[in-house]
């Protein structure tokens, strides 16, 4: 195939769509994402990131079980599933530094992944293998002495693509579960690999909990993966996983502007109509003390910047007129209100 390998897909409306939509949602959240995404919030993602990723394929700890073992306490589980998150932790821990075009980190991270658990830990598989359901073969990935070769002109590609990084990524993920490069670990590699490849785009996804989503839909993923298998044709997974990512971004923004506001900031952020004198916003609440408006509604609102003045320079102006800031539009988005 050479270096103009070009993966089979083609760029649908549900996809373009798709795209328009989470770069909107990615460039309106970003600043206020990452401002709230204090490390005690990154850690918890991530905690949630790997044990979906590892419930994926089978192991059963719970996120209470992930923390612990994390955290360097003992928990009474299978051995395999407790290396299983040990490695995942190093391995997501390592991400940034690498490069998604590089087969030597590509063959690092799986190294990390599976260290202790398989003898061909970090290196491209020397056998056949086959993707069961049950019983039933669903997929017969390609020889071994293939996989080289697939994995050097996908990682060419990767390089030189000028396609969107959603579309990218998602791309890469299903192209790497179809060559399945080494015996165990494509699936916990691929969902790695594409975060990675989105957080070189932006550095919030490296701390979204995407694989929180696929989870939950697990089923659906792997009848995508089967239907881009029998299709030969990259699109089907790539409309579903364009939705998975959409549906992280506004979870985890949902999630996080939730729990910064108080129930009156909540009631300020939805009763606002345009731009509103102070009095007008009183009323609407329907609050008759001046005084208690203003210490549990207004200043906390314009503390948690979901609302500002219009005359930020002169506070006290008689003409001082308020309104929603794009995090009190957030909001208002995410809970599926209109402003």
């Amino acid at each position: 195939m050479g270096n103009e390998y070009k993966p089979p897909y083609t760029i649908t409306p549900a996809i373009f769509n798709a795209v328009a939509e989470i770069g909107e949602l990615v460039g309106r959240y970003t600043a206020t994402t990452e401002m709230r995404l204090t490390p005690t919030l990154r850690r918890g993602n991530r905690i949630r990131t790997i044990q979906a990723s590892l419930a994926i394929e089978n192991n059963s700890l719970t996120v209470e079980q992930v923390t612990a073992v994390i955290d360097g306490k003992r928990v009474l589980g299978l051995p395999k599933e407790i290396q299983e998150v040990r490695n995942a932790f190093a391995a997501y821990e390592q991400m940034e530094k690498w490069n998604p075009a590089s087969q030597k980190d590509l063959l690092t991270a799986h190294g990390l992944l599976t260290a202790g658990l398989i003898d061909e830990s970090g290196k491209f598989r020397s056998g056949g293998v086959g993707i069961f359901q049950g019983k039933q073969l669903i997929h017969m990935a390609p020889p071994p002495g293939r996989v080289h070769g697939l994995v050097k002109d996908l990682l060419s590609w990767l390089a030189s693509t000028a396609e969107h990084p959603i579309v990218t990524s998602c791309i890469f993920h299903y192209e790497l579960e179809f060559i399945h490069p080494f015996s165990d670990g494509n699936g916990r590699l691929g969902r790695l690999w594409q975060t990675l490849i989105l957080s070189k785009w932006k550095s919030l996804w490296a701390y979204l909990p995407v694989e929180t989503i696929i989870g939950e839909r697990q089923d659906q993923y792997y009848a995508k993966l089967g239907k881009a298998d029998s299709a030969g044709d990259a699109t089907p997974f790539i409309e579903f996983m364009a939705q998975i990512l959409k549906q992280a971004l506004e979870k985890s923004v949902t999630m996080e502007v939730a729990v910064e506001v108080t129930m009156e900031v909540k009631r300020v952020i939805e009763v606002m109509k345009g731009e509103m004198k102070r009095k007008e916003i009183q009323t609407a609440l329907k609050l008759k003390n001046d005084d208690h408006f203003r210490l549990a509604y207004l200043l906390p609102s314009l503390a948690e910047s979901v609302i500002e003045m219009t005359q930020p320079d002169s506070p006290n102006s008689p003409t001082q007129r308020y309104r929603l800031t794009a995090k009190g539009r957030n909001y208002l988005q995410m809970v599926g209100n209109k402003a």
